[in-house]
């Protein structure tokens, strides 16, 4: 009797131990099914979402131009249709990689998108669009985060292999992981003076036209520079398989003394020229900086045409007399602002702003840091600003921070 009765226990312990493990790992199973469901659903959110950002120009359409905070979010340039995306709505975007600027002159922060020394694009917060806004513009704060990164597709790279007698530079180009053979390369250098018998400085503009080898690579002289320190801006424009991309190279004299520009207002198409011992807070002595801005515009067929600016000379001291100088832009075809300035007949330099993100090419990455996150669904798109070539690619989130509890 005792003995049935203690395999009676027995059998239904071990009843209940095999019921309760099956339980688990049913229940195990049922949590991994729900996750796949939950990532998969939000593979197919970040799709939705890049595309309602990429094809979509926001509320108000002209929102990236005007001195007002959209109402709806996207980045559709309005003239077109598909994925063609503004290069000003670019400029908008709180660039979240760079540290930002504080400008005593005008009491602001700005954002920061500056792509190395010389190449300066500088938006006062006032007038960027942040990450919190954006998320209640899109309709997920609270519920999804997100990356967005913006980058040139055809990367351009400018080196000097040789300082003078001739000028040397080397343009190399590739695609996505293999260089580009017989790229056309459309290139142009301001030659800056700054010994003309005046106070400002002057440029003279040298350009052509070069094919790429099978490696991607072509190398350019300039018989015409005879000087290793005579200042100069290089651009090139390519255009490959039907896509196109931009590179840029610059050389200067003066290392503590030169131009900064800032957005000052984009609907007022303003910008600021600063003296860079304002911004970067060094000490005197004073120091007077003259400057001469030209506004270089892309054309349809990737030249550059010259437009003339009011105010386009002036100068600039640090600490007292000329805070900064104002340039007005006629109109909002992107181009390049070219800033040649001059401390003294052997110190100056040249600094170039994009006026339009991707006449220089430049990148936005804009959003919170994916990379702490448990999960992350990525998509992208190839798109185009003003004719260059770029790939978009948004990295989404879920908030809600599930796992498999076994």
């Amino acid at each position: 009797m005792v003995s049935s009765t203690i395999d009676h226990m027995v059998a239904v312990m071990a009843f209940l131990a095999a019921t309760l493990l099956f339980i688990g790992l049913f229940n195990q199973t049922i949590q991994t099914g729900v996750i796949y469901q939950r990532h998969k659903a939000l593979a197919t959110k970040a799709s939705d979402l890049l595309d309602t950002i990429l094809l979509n120009p926001g509320i108000p359409a002209n929102w990236s131009i005007s001195d007002e905070e959209p109402t709806g979010f996207g980045l559709q340039d309005p003239e077109f249709t598909q994925y063609r995306l503004s290069p000003f709505a670019l400029m908008r975007l709180n660039y979240s990689a760079g540290e930002p600027v504080y400008y005593e002159k005008t009491k602001m922060t700005y954002s920061n998108i500056t792509m190395g020394f010389g190449s300066y694009l500088l938006m006062p917060y006032s007038e960027v669009l942040n990450y919190s806004t954006t998320l209640r513009l899109l309709g997920i704060s609270g519920t999804y985060g997100f990356q967005l990164t913006i980058t040139p597709l055809i990367n351009v790279s400018i080196t000097e292999t040789q300082a003078k007698n001739p000028l040397r530079l080397s343009v190399t180009v590739f695609g996505t992981g293999f260089p580009l053979a017989n790229a056309q390369v459309s290139y142009y250098l301001f030659l800056v003076s700054l010994s003309g018998g005046g106070a400002y400085p002057t440029y003279q503009v040298l350009n052509g036209t070069r094919y790429t080898n099978e490696q991607g690579f072509v190398s350019i002289e300039f018989p015409e520079v005879t000087d290793e320190k005579l200042c100069y801006a290089f651009i090139a424009y390519v255009q490959a398989s039907g896509l196109r991309g931009v590179g840029y190279h610059q050389r200067g004299s003066s290392s503590n003394n030169y131009i900064i520009p800032f957005i000052g207002d984009l609907s007022g198409k303003m910008v600021l020229l600063a003296h860079s011992w304002d911004v970067h807070q060094f000490e005197p002595p004073v120091a007077e900086v003259t400057y001469n801005a030209t506004l270089v515009v892309l054309t349809e067929d990737f030249t550059l045409r010259e437009i003339q600016l009011e105010n386009a000379f002036g100068k600039v001291n640090y600490g007292e007399g000329y805070l900064y100088g104002e340039i007005a832009i006629p109109n909002y075809n992107p181009g390049v602002l070219i800033v040649t300035y001059r401390k003294s007949a052997q110190e100056g330099g040249v600094v170039m702003m994009p006026w339009g993100l991707s006449s220089l090419g430049f990148n936005i990455i804009f959003g919170d840091d994916p990379s702490k996150q448990e999960w992350v669904s990525t998509d992208t798109r190839q798109v185009l600003v003003n004719g260059v070539a770029y790939q978009a690619k948004l990295a989404l989130w879920s908030l809600e921070g599930y796992q498999v509890v076994s």
